[in-house]
């Protein structure tokens, strides 16, 4: 029986690793969970699981948390808050497995003590390997502790290089679907509104992964993500388009042979497999082959998707320029979101601040926390000097 912590547990990621704990309940038990603000359903899991600790993001949510539970006869549930709230859910004794869904670096502490308490990791979290990932390949090296990666395109690497040795690896294959603008006119790029960015074409995700998914900055960060957990350069780490996104990545072995790993486009199945690693269990998530009817694959254009272009670039430099790209982009998301800087405003903040921050190698989680502040200050700075306005940074 594997003792979980979600932290994100109110994130789809964590709604849907509860989905399968329910489906496996000889194989999993909750242990803790980090629900940031969605306090009613913080209150439900709660309700419904009885972790021995979930954390909320602020003091006076965990008071009106522990005042709903208490008045639900709801016990045995300790109430925490803030980062040093989500590091005790992420490090409880019993807790063995930990995924790790808190979208941004807001998880990375909790990811990195969990790394040195010697927990399994899944990683739903593409920010911290991109911010932090020489540190925490390194943690988990030192603690012979495993970095599973849950997004569905690392996910299907690592079970496709199950088939080899790394030095028979020559290069890995990520596919992106292209996203809602794969087809859409360059010329129009300026006007791109916020609804027909969230219209993904085949995954139900969160706001800022979805718009990630429409600029192709997401593909861009797990370039990042997939050179630190594979310990690849970036030649050696592909993008193809393939809008049908049935295939979920490729490894391409040096005597030519390609394995790729094909399944039903539903989170629950790399959960699963990560959490249950190195088994496999029999679910129900199967594919129909006869739906497959064909497979396309063509190059990215980095004319219409210059984040792809800027993160290869970030990658190439790596330490403080990733974590520029990652923390540049979430301000730039949001500026978008809130209807403030156009779609294509969203790749121009992120190559400001690639230019102007300073080269830089961080080695402590506080010197990357550090230079994430940094480069979000940095843009908000290039979204002043563009004419736009600037919201202030959120608690």
């Amino acid at each position: 029986m594997k003792q979980i912590a979600i932290l994100g547990s109110t994130g789809s990621i964590g709604q849907s690793t509860l989905s399968i704990i329910e489906s496996f309940p000889d194989r999993f038990a909750v242990a803790s969970l980090a629900a940031g603000r969605n306090i009613d359903l913080a209150f439900e899991q709660c309700a419904r699981w009885r972790p021995r600790a979930v954390s909320v993001a602020t003091e006076e949510l965990a008071a009106t948390l522990s005042d709903r539970l208490k008045g639900a006869g709801v016990s045995g549930v300790e109430v925490v808050y803030g980062t040093e709230g989500t590091v005790r859910v992420a490090t409880l004794p019993e807790v063995n497995f930990v995924v790790s869904a808190i979208v941004g670096v807001a998880g990375l502490e909790a990811t990195y003590a969990a790394v040195e308490a010697g927990k399994a990791i899944g990683l739903a979290n593409k920010e911290a390997m991109v911010a932090a990932g020489e540190i925490l390949t390194a943690a988990a090296r030192a603690k012979n502790v495993p970095l599973l990666p849950i997004d569905s395109e690392h996910n299907a690497v690592h079970q496709c290089m199950r088939a080899g040795t790394k030095n028979e690896v020559r290069r890995i294959w990520l596919t992106a679907s292209g996203g809602p603008f794969r087809t859409f006119p360059l010329n129009a790029f300026e006007d791109i509104t916020v609804e027909q960015a969230l219209k993904h074409p085949t995954w139900v995700m969160g706001r800022r992964i979805t718009v990630d998914s429409a600029t192709m900055l997401n593909k861009g960060l797990e370039i990042i993500e997939a050179c630190r957990l594979f310990n690849l350069p970036p030649s050696a780490v592909r993008v193809t388009v393939h809008p049908q996104s049935t295939v979920h990545s490729l490894v391409e072995y040096i005597d030519g042979s390609i394995l790729a790993q094909i399944s039903v486009t539903d989170m629950r199945l790399p959960i699963l497999y990560a959490m249950s690693y190195p088994e496999r269990v029999e679910s129900d998530l199967t594919f129909d082959m006869a739906a497959l009817g064909q497979l396309n694959f063509e190059p990215p254009d980095v004319t219409r998707f210059p984040c792809l272009r800027l993160a290869y670039e970030a990658a190439e430099k790596g330490g403080a320029h990733c974590i520029a790209l990652n923390s540049a982009d979430e301000i730039a998301v949001d500026a978008f979101l809130e209807r403030r800087i156009p779609f294509p405003g969203i790749a121009r903040t992120i190559e400001g601040v690639l230019q102007a921050i300073p080269e830089n190698h961080p080695g402590t989680i506080s010197e990357v926390l550090a230079c994430d502040r940094l480069a979000r200050e940095m843009a908000r700075e290039v979204l002043i000097r563009a004419g736009h306005e600037v919201t202030a940074p959120r608690s």
